[in-house]
């Protein structure tokens, strides 16, 4: 059984990406840093192994990897999904606020993937999503360091995806527009102005199904109407 590995997988399209790979019997790891959101989830998907990981923490991430690897084994697609959203502009935003994105959005993925990496090229195999946003190609007001920590994050896909081309490895960007998930909590706006999580998780699942002779380097996706 092919095993999946989602970081920030308790809601929004990381849980709708668990769903969907579980469903079509993969064996589905899913780590978040609520202790809660895990026994909730926990409780709700037994069929989904959750775990508790603060990607935004170097000894987090390389301590839970390891225990990932004791117990599964290895990975065979690994999706960076995690991520955080602070509003802010570069010249206003209070003092700490880039580091923390950076941290969240760009070094948790960096540490895992090296991590995960050499059982994967080992087996010559492996498939690795970054789940990046549009705001990976593209700036938005008040999104400062939220866009700097995306579109670092693209970077890190770009560069990983020339290292891993000789050991047989995809490494896919997917850049989100307005998503219905928890970062639009209390915004009212209208239902068709926001893409489902399903969605993205589809085109999560279709992308890994092609053949393995190619690869999707990046694919954006917005909603019908276009950028909020």
């Amino acid at each position: 059984m092919k095993k999946v590995l989602i970081t920030g997988g308790t809601k929004g399209i990381g849980l709708e990406t668990a769903k969907k790979f579980v469903a079509n019997n993969f064996e589905v790891i899913v780590c978040s840093s609520s202790a809660k959101n895990v026994d909730e989830n926990n409780k709700l998907f037994p069929e989904i192994n959750f775990f508790q990981c603060d990607m935004s923490d170097k000894k987090s991430v390389n301590d839970f990897a390891d225990t990932i690897l004791e117990k599964f084994g290895s990975i065979d697609i690994l999706i960076n999904n995690v991520g955080k959203f602070i509003q802010g502009r570069i010249s206003d935003e209070a003092d700490g606020i880039f580091e923390e994105l950076m941290f969240t959005n760009l070094f948790g993925t960096y540490y895992l993937t090296r991590k995960i990496l050499p059982k994967m090229i080992e087996k010559k195999e492996g498939t690795i999503f970054n789940i990046g946003s549009t705001a990976s190609i593209k700036a938005y007001p008040d999104s400062g360091s939220y866009c700097i920590s995306k579109h670092a994050l693209i970077g890190l896909s770009k560069a990983l995806r020339e290292e891993m081309k000789e050991h047989n490895i995809k490494v896919i960007s997917i850049l989100p527009g307005a998503t219905l998930t928890a970062s639009w909590d209390g915004v009212e706006l209208p239902e068709n102005r926001l893409m489902p999580a399903q969605d993205i998780a589809q085109s999560i699942f279709d992308i890994y199904n092609l053949s393995p002779i190619t690869v999707v380097e990046e694919i954006i996706l917005r909603p019908m109407l276009g950028d909020l």
